[in-house]
């Protein structure tokens, strides 16, 4: 078994937890371009009878 997998967490809580760290680790001058990959926008569609629901 793997050693995350051991400390409770899922494979996307260590990525996130490893990215965070190693973007912390770089070099100042790198650290604001990679900072800007850790913000997430996520949209939200939902479906009825396999298309798109329009909300009016």
């Amino acid at each position: 078994m793997s050693a995350w997998r051991q400390a409770g967490l899922n494979y996307i809580n260590y990525s996130q937890i490893s990215a965070r760290l190693i973007r912390q680790a770089l070099k100042s001058d790198l650290r604001p371009e990679a900072t800007k990959r850790d913000e997430v926008n996520v949209k939200f569609t939902q479906w009825k009878d396999g298309k798109p629901a329009t909300e009016k």
